[in-house]
């Protein structure tokens, strides 16, 4: 699900809808409970205890930082960093 998470843009729609699907597939994984003869799904906060593991949006925002350390790193003549620092050169075709 994180594959090119590295340049993903997280706007706050971006960040439900992440949060929102994490949540759909945790309940899935876990499944109901039965409490007192009656099944019911688990509520957000049982997932988040149960699933011990930093949530989708942290992940991404930790790969981003982990991604921008690789770029700052990178030899000044490759193109990813020419690019982070926007020092393109050349004509504009256009």
């Amino acid at each position: 699900m994180t594959y090119g998470a590295e340049i993903w843009m997280l706007t706050s729609k971006t960040v439900k809808m992440l949060m929102t699907w994490e949540r759909k597939i945790l309940k899935k994984i876990y499944g109901p409970t039965k409490e007192n003869g009656q099944w019911r799904i688990k509520t957000n906060e049982e997932l988040r205890t149960k699933y011990k593991s930093q949530d989708i949006v942290t992940t991404v925002k930790i790969r981003r930082l982990q991604w921008l350390g690789h770029v700052r790193r990178m030899n000044e003549t490759r193109s990813v960093r020419k690019i982070f620092e926007g020092k393109l050169e050349g004509r504009s075709r256009g």
